[in-house]
């Protein structure tokens, strides 16, 4: 079974601790719905930073092969990933809502004394997959045979609208 590591937050920002390792992508279970294939692993680096605009942060980076589907052709599509954060950790909800809302700033989070690495890694995954990946050149599929021929349902009220003119 592959170790997860936890961490207090705070306090690992605070004493600029690190942690760095590989994770197999399989091993993200909500990440793995969104990809055409769980292959590969991902290479994280995990840093505190005691402080960055005047509060405990982390800092995560991660690199590796995220395996798509594009979105024209169905077909799979490689797309490198690095997705750079950093986090600034906070004691609640309520100090992250008292804040305003800074689109260019660091992501805020809520510390805990258990921080799941894993957790921080899948989530800045996901908000790193493109919304809709396509290969830079593909094909589209072809048609079925005889989609030609399939009947419209909508065709014949062209003829009722050019009627009632």
């Amino acid at each position: 079974m592959l170790h997860r590591p936890l961490i207090d937050g705070m306090e690992f920002a605070q004493a600029g601790s690190k942690l760095s390792g590989e994770w197999p992508v399989a091993d993200f279970e909500r990440l793995t719905q969104a990809l055409h294939s769980a292959a590969g692993c991902f290479r994280y680096e995990l840093q505190g930073i005691p402080e960055v605009q005047g509060r405990p942060a982390l800092r995560l980076r991660v690199t590796g092969m995220l395996h798509l589907t594009c979105q024209r052709c169905l077909e799979p599509i490689e797309q490198p990933l690095l997705a750079d954060a950093t986090l600034l950790l906070h004691a609640g909800e309520r100090e992250i809502a008292a804040l305003p809302v800074e689109p260019d700033g660091p992501d805020r989070i809520v510390a805990a004394m258990d921080m799941a690495v894993h957790d921080l890694i899948e989530e800045e995954v996901l908000l790193a997959i493109p919304y809709a990946p396509r290969h830079e050149r593909c094909e589209s599929r072809p048609c079925e045979e005889g989609a030609s021929t399939r009947p419209k349902p909508f065709a014949g009220l062209r003829g009722l609208l050019d009627a009632k003119r």
